[in-house]
């Protein structure tokens, strides 16, 4: 796992001193060392954590005539067997690094390498001879990659956005767009970010830039080469079972590489476990496992204990009582822009458990979006067997008007909670599921926002992207298109965003084995009653794993891996208000005031629960400090 910098201008000096500040603002991302290439036009930076051919596979790396150089961040599990086909050809190999492996692959079928790759990567490739520049993303989103262009024309990329905001010049405007979306998500979804301007390259996408055929001047347009499936296939269960064993074992097994420590997280959750189990049974010494308990009730540990003592892993254990506000203003240290993921918290916690011990950790990260494990999916086939045997405009006018007048209960167990039934009912599926998976809805958001945000949202509305989605998906398969929506919306933005920029403030490289694309691609064919059955999701992920685990584990009900924030905010009131009335919301001119108060003074008497949008608040003005904390050292850089 590393981090890369980049600056792109044709026929100008590259500013190394620029290029170096970047490569440093990441530089926890790769703290065994740093690179640096730059030619006319062209420079790049490079920061190595050392996981394979520790002694030989330092970045920027050339191929054998010194026509190619890449800066490369992640791991291609497929390299053992890319390497003697890539020989086959007559590339030369010169270390054991999968890197070069990359190198090759473009020097042997261009852009179209990507389709021969397997892992999670972002690198960027300049070609001196066809004078071209190729940026790119893994399929499923797991590495990051950011680009702007500065006022001069200049094309800069990294990592993180906290290599672009070592740029002096390069503008810091709030994208009104982006507040509505992260307020209705939780975080900015690709390919935007909070800044107008910068940009992340969406997952699955490349960019080519340069002289060559087919580029552009250096403003691209970023390109798709890879989709989920859109339809499933008929299958037999025991055939299922069999294929999953099978291909979860292939995919841990290649992420067992490595030339450091390796370990596992392990949470007492069906996914992690599923992991472990396997990982542990392809190797000969014990797995290094790590678990974070929670105080109350979401604790976890005992169940991870049961696995860990069935496979007796060296198992390692931590709890985590973090002080949430203090957590709210390091989110945006750790991810540059507003993130709302509050189990961002434990899962920083478990990366620096893990990190005392090994360099990289397996997570069961993609089991929930691949196998159908979120309860969201279970109301989404709920609501659409009702919507089946409703006409639509009975649903509309009837169930929409009994919602407009129920009460609003969000103290009530979910069952009772009728309003948000009746209104997901009596709006068309994609409406309906954006509303289920939305933090807050368009008039929650509104009200919040001062008159001058509302103008500038005009015509803007975050469930555009839900609706296009899931209109690209088999319109006779409802679960598929939820499960096709997320994998392409709150798996990049939310969850693997979370686990790169957590594990990597810790320089830990974390592997998921549920997200390699073949497993993707083979797990979101299934026919439905094997991912979701009645109530129970990820059925035939459980069934598969009835031989290897307790059945109290895969059995229960599904718990988040976060604390419940009402409590917290009730006790600590004075100190929510201070910071979410304080200098930093009112003067971005942002918010409404009173309408922050009012939400304040309905949470502390109890008469509402707003402990998710006072979390979103506070993580945005988080950000806004953060934001101001960096705009004084840039000005003394230019």
């Amino acid at each position: 796992m590393c981090g890369l910098t980049g600056i792109y201008h044709p026929g100008a000096p590259i500013d190394r001193a620029l290029l170096t500040r970047m490569n440093g603002a990441i530089a926890y991302r790769g703290p065994d060392g740093d690179g640096f290439h730059v030619e006319a036009g062209v420079g790049l930076g490079h920061r190595r954590l050392s996981i394979v051919d520790v002694a030989g596979g330092a970045q920027p790396m050339w191929n054998e005539d010194e026509s190619v150089v890449i800066v490369f961040n992640g791991e291609i599990y497929n390299f053992p067997t890319l390497r003697p086909e890539l020989s086959a050809l007559g590339h030369v190999f010169r270390n054991r690094s999968d890197t070069e492996a990359v190198i090759h692959a473009w020097e042997t079928w261009g852009p179209d390498c990507l389709l021969h790759l397997n892992g999670m990567f972002a690198f960027a490739l300049w070609d001196r001879r066809q004078g071209v520049l190729f940026l790119a993303r893994d399929r499923l989103g797991k590495k990051p990659l950011y680009y702007a262009h500065t006022p001069a024309g200049a094309l800069v990329f990294g990592s993180e956005l906290a290599a672009l905001m070592a740029v002096p010049d390069l503008p810091r405007q709030i994208d009104p767009a982006a507040v509505d979306d992260f307020f209705a998500m939780g975080y900015v979804p690709d390919p935007g970010t909070i800044y107008t301007g910068v940009y992340k390259l969406p997952a699955a996408h490349y960019l080519l830039l340069g002289t060559g055929p087919g580029t552009g001047t250096g403003t691209a347009t970023p390109v798709r080469y890879w989709t989920p499936p859109t339809q499933s296939a008929p299958m037999e269960e025991q055939d299922a079972i069999r294929g999953l064993v099978t291909h979860l074992a292939a995919a841990t097994q290649s992420r067992l590489m490595s030339d450091v420590p390796l370990g596992a997280f392990l949470s007492g959750g069906v996914d992690s476990g599923a992991v472990v189990a396997t990982a542990a049974g392809l190797q000969s010494d014990p797995l290094r496992t790590f678990t974070i308990g929670m105080p109350g009730p979401q604790d976890e540990t005992a169940l991870a204990a049961q696995v860990a003592a069935r496979y007796g892993t060296d198992q390692h254990n931590d709890i985590a009582a973090p002080d949430y506000l203090d957590a709210a203003r390091r989110q945006a240290a750790i991810f540059g822009e507003p993130f709302g993921d509050s189990s961002a918290v434990p899962t920083e916690a478990v990366c620096a458990l893990a990190r005392r011990h090994v360099t990289v950790a397996l997570s069961g990260d993609g089991g929930d979006e691949v196998f159908a494990g979120y309860r969201r999916y279970r109301w989404h086939q709920m609501a659409e067997g009702v919507r089946a045997y409703i006409p639509a405009g009975l649903r509309r006018h009837v169930l929409g008007g009994l919602a407009r007048v129920y009460p609003k209960m969000d103290w009530a167990p979910r069952p009772l909670r009728a309003k948000n039934t009746l209104t997901e009912i009596s709006l068309d599926s994609a409406l309906g599921y954006y509303r289920t998976i939305a933090k807050l809805h368009h008039a929650q958001r509104r009200a919040l926002f001062s008159a001058p945000l509302r103008a500038a949202l005009d015509g803007h509305d975050p469930s555009d992207r839900i609706v296009a989605l899931m209109d690209q998906c088999d319109d006779e398969d409802s679960l598929l298109q939820a499960q096709f929506t997320d994998i392409q919306t709150y798996l990049v933005g939310d969850i693997l965003t979370k686990v790169d920029r957590t594990s990597m403030a810790h320089s830990l490289e974390a592997r998921a084995p549920f997200l390699d694309y073949q497993l993707v691609e083979w797990g979101m064919r299934l026919p439905p009653s094997l991912k979701l059955r009645g109530q129970e999701g990820k059925w035939v992920l459980k069934k598969a794993m009835e031989p290897m685990l307790p059945h109290a584990l895969l059995y229960r009900p599904k718990q988040g891996f976060a604390t419940s924030l009402t409590t917290v905010f009730r006790d600590r009131m004075t100190e929510v208000r201070a910071r979410l009335l304080g200098p930093a919301m009112l003067e971005s001119g942002l918010f409404d005031r009173a309408a922050i108060a009012r939400l304040l003074d309905q949470h502390a008497t109890g008469t509402s629960d707003h402990a998710g949008p006072i979390w979103l608040l506070l993580t945005f003005e988080g950000f806004l400090m953060h934001a101001a904390a960096q705009v004084e050292p840039q000005r003394e850089a230019a």
